[in-house]
């Protein structure tokens, strides 16, 4: 917060600061109310509703014509504001524009594992974009982006269907690209990722990734070879046997070098994520043949 103030105060353009409180329980309702006249902050406190429905409440009571947002851990750094609304100042005569930014781990918060979930793995994939003016609806990231507002408004903002902080932003995005809207990406316009990641914890996040990702499957079933479907229930049982190798060469491979890479790393976390996968599929599955069971009656 502290460190966006200085970036608003070297622009003409007003800027409001929503901050949108998800049900915290470590002091932050408390902290924001006591700060908010302040620092001119609009403070909306939820109960713990998740990300998209959080993002929807910000919005709704945002008054510019750009929205960005970022995520509770990533602070702005210098220029990010300024890189945003310029960048959307020269995209307004080209239909609505999306400008993603660039998001990284702070430099003593380096290894192996983490830069290759930011660069090439299941956090971010900056690396594999190879065409900075088109990039797809897949790298559409909250943590650091900004777009029109009517954008997010005449598509009713983010589906509220996703419970946790998966898929639900990649989801707006592919209705949005199919809109119209356009994803640049702007490697200038950088914020820090201060979230403490070690591999177990990111292992049960992919497991998370998955279950969402069975959401948006059922939401959209055009994408369905694109978020693995497939793939889900396949030989589960070999993967959860070599989990235990992967997960020790990945922890060892933080402090020897060359002894774990991307092949390693994703042949681990793409056990996680589809194993919450199919979970989700089938608990799915289950819900749609309750109701199937549940109708005639309903309606006798």
């Amino acid at each position: 917060m502290h460190a966006l103030l200085p970036q608003i105060e070297t622009i003409e353009t007003a800027v409001q600061i929503v901050v949108v409180d998800d049900g915290s329980t470590d002091g932050t309702g408390a902290w924001l109310e006591g700060v908010a006249s302040d620092l001119s902050l609009t403070v909306l406190r939820q109960a713990n509703a998740g990300p998209a429905r959080a993002r929807n409440a910000g919005v709704a009571v945002a008054r510019g014509e750009v929205v960005l947002f970022l995520g509770d851990d990533t602070e702005p750094q210098r220029g990010w504001l300024l890189e945003h609304l310029e960048a959307q100042r020269l995209a307004a005569g080209s239909g609505n524009t999306a400008v993603l930014g660039y998001t990284s781990f702070p430099a003593d918060h380096d290894s192996p594992f983490l830069r290759w979930i930011n660069e090439y793995g299941a956090q971010f994939g900056y690396a594999l974009i190879d065409q900075p003016l088109e990039v797809p609806f897949n790298f559409f990231y909250t943590s650091n982006i900004s777009l029109p507002r009517p954008v997010l408004v005449d598509l009713g903002g983010f589906r509220e269907d996703f419970p946790a902080a998966a898929w639900e932003d990649i989801e707006f995005a592919y209705r949005a690209q199919a809109a119209g809207m356009r994803l640049r990406y702007l490697p200038r316009a950088r914020t820090i990722h201060r979230h403490l990641i070690e591999v177990d914890s990111f292992c049960r996040r992919q497991r998370t990734s998955g279950q969402s990702a069975a959401i948006f499957a059922l939401l959209h079933p055009e994408l369905r070879e694109f978020l693995g479907v497939s793939c889900a229930g396949r030989a589960l049982w070999l993967k959860r046997a070599g989990r235990p190798l992967l997960r020790a060469l990945t922890t060892a491979g933080e402090k020897i070098r060359d002894l774990a890479d991307g092949r390693v790393y994703r042949r681990l976390l793409d056990g996680y994520y589809l194993e919450g996968l199919t979970d989700g599929l089938r608990q799915s599955r289950r819900q749609s043949a309750g109701l199937r069971v549940r109708r005639p009656a309903d309606q006798s």
